[in-house]
């Protein structure tokens, strides 16, 4: 339920704080006064675009804000905390920032949202029903989502999207497979070619550096021996001096140094370990020579091994290096390809298996809707017949679509049928109705279907357009036997509507020389009847008039629930 709306710099308004309640809200004003800019404010606030033309003259930038309580709407809560976005107060504030330079901004919760977010949330929150609203009524598309809404399909209708999405994600992937079948064929066959021509490598991980290795080492290992040789006898094997000989002497020398001085013991312990050390290099580096031979022929292996990899690196367009890695990836894609082919078979069965699921799903949700048709006719009926159409008949025809095409919304063509005069056949509303049945069939709908929706909050913008009288009172009747279930604000010109609401606001325009600013100022008892003397008796307001405006207050306070069509 809306609480709280705060607006400013907001088209003719300055700013403007209301505090809203359960029950029915009315706002009227005179002409021009800007009655409908509360709604506009809101309708941005749920996600709808701005321009800079929003923002009132003379301003940067337009503020608006909404506080929700979520008492009586559970949907919106779930959604609310499957974003992330829910607070712990169990309201929910909506912002929107409209800056005349720069991006327009919205918030949940103090959390900014794309307007997407913001639309997706406000339909959760709030209904707006527009004068003109009643011409959307006449796409088909618009009646099968109000029988829906009225019947409370939404579990058959998840059921039959879930089923039509998950067929055609089957289908669309068997199309693709028939249609590449031909060179998918071929890929195949160069593929299997491929990984047989690589597999006959016998690849190995890390092959390419180790042989590589292994060549510089017979290539050169003639001049490697030579190389040990000559380090072995400078360091130990030779006749002449040699560097451990050497090192040795010198150790024996500072020995008897150290005797006298022991100040040598640190320079001695090095040298010390630095024959060591010696001692060990010189065995590794035998070790290593003794490792080297010349092997001509294994040098021809290696050889010719490096030749295949080169030619094969060549012919794919990669570094030898990434041969083995280029041979899995085209073994994988030759295994999902050949795995592809084998389930095309599989394919078509489970195509076969999911038309039978959304067949079924799409079945129970045709016989939900003929049984709520039934009841919606009924009730539209009753209603429109007590709006000033008193032989009309409504009926609604749940058919199967020519085209027999799968939809997510099932396999139903609906469409609303209405009949104004007697004897007239049942045709379609548009062929038919007028403007202003039309629009009166179009309120009772919205009225039926509300009553049995999700939606706690219902706004109706001067959907009492064309309508005066006794009609005018049983409309108002009707929204504020709406308003006992659902908090409702409406718009007004019609003071038999506005009568029968539990609140009352007054738009007031106020003009200076340089400025217009719009008020909405809430009415008591007295203010009441002076408002709806005025929009009964135009610029002269008589006793007469007053009372009867104290008249129509009482009659709606005493006898509205009697009249409420069956509501």
């Amino acid at each position: 339920m809306l609480r709280h709306i705060h607006v400013r710099q907001f088209a003719i308004i300055d700013e403007v704080q209301l505090e809203l309640t359960a029950g029915l809200t009315v706002m009227t004003g005179e002409t021009g006064a800007g009655k409908s800019i509360l709604v506009d404010a809101l309708g941005l606030l749920l996600g709808e675009r701005a321009g800079s033309e929003a923002i009132r003259p003379g301003a940067e930038r337009a503020e608006l804000e909404a506080l929700f309580s979520l008492d009586d709407s559970p949907e919106a809560r779930r959604w609310l905390s499957e974003q992330a976005l829910d607070d712990e107060s169990g309201e929910c504030l909506l912002r929107r920032v409209i800056a005349r330079e720069g991006a327009s901004r919205a918030y949940v919760n103090g959390r900014g949202v794309n307007l997407s977010t913001l639309r997706e949330l406000g339909g959760l929150l709030v209904d707006i029903h527009g004068q003109h609203e009643h011409q959307n009524l006449l796409k088909p598309g618009a009646q099968r989502e109000l029988l829906d809404g009225f019947g409370g399909h939404e579990a058959l209708l998840a059921r039959v999207s879930q089923a039509f999405a998950e067929w055609r994600a089957t289908a669309e992937k068997l199309e693709a497979l028939r249609q590449a079948d031909d060179s998918r064929s071929q890929r195949i066959e160069l593929l299997r070619y491929q990984v047989e021509e690589l597999t006959a490598l016998h690849l190995e991980p890390d092959e390419w550096e180790r042989i590589e290795a292994e060549h510089r080492r017979l290539t050169h290992a003639g001049r490697l021996i030579e190389l040990c040789q000559n380090a072995l006898e400078a360091l130990y094997e030779g006749e002449g001096e040699t560097l451990h000989g050497g090192l040795t002497h010198i150790n024996a020398l500072l020995e008897q140094g150290r005797r006298t001085d022991a100040g040598l013991e640190p320079a001695l312990e090095l040298l010390r370990q630095a024959e060591i050390l010696l001692h060990e290099g010189v065995d590794q580096l035998r070790d290593y020579a003794r490792s080297l031979e010349l092997d001509p022929e294994r040098l021809a292996e290696v050889e010719a091994r490096l030749t295949a990899l080169h030619d094969a690196a060549r012919k794919y367009r990669v570094r030898p290096e990434e041969l083995p890695q280029l041979a899995r990836q085209l073994a994988d894609e030759l295994a999902e390809l050949e795995g592809e082919g084998e389930s095309l078979e599989a394919l078509e069965d489970r195509l076969l298996t999911q038309e039978a699921v959304y067949r079924e799903a799409a079945l129970a949700l045709s016989h939900a809707r003929t049984k709520t048709a039934a009841r919606l006719a009924a009730q539209v009926t009753e209603s429109i017949r007590g709006l000033g159409m008193p032989h009309a008949r409504f009926a609604i025809q749940v058919t199967p679509r020519e085209d027999k095409g799968f939809t997510a919304h099932g396999l139903d063509t609906v469409e609303m049928l209405v009949s104004t005069n007697p004897g007239q056949p049942l045709q379609a509303l548009g062929k038919v109705a007028s403007g202003g049945e039309l629009s009166r069939i179009s309120l009772a709908l919205r009225v039926a279907t509300a009553v049995h929706g999700q939606v706690a909050t219902l706004v109706f913008d001067e959907v009492d357009t064309g309508i005066g009288g006794s009609v005018a009172e049983v409309v108002g009747r009707l929204l504020a036997s709406l308003g006992r279930q659902r908090q409702v604000l409406c718009v007004t010109h019609l003071p038999q509507v506005a009568a029968q609401g539990s609140h009352h606001l007054h738009v007031r325009k106020e003009q200076s020389a340089d400025s217009t600013r719009t008020q909405l100022i809430p009415l008591d008892r007295e203010a009441r009847i002076e408002e709806l003397a005025r929009m009964m008796g135009g610029v002269e307001i008589t006793a007469q008039t007053r009372g009867l405006a104290k008249e129509m207050l009482e009659r709606a306070a005493g006898g509205g629930v009697q009249a409420a069509l069956g509501l």
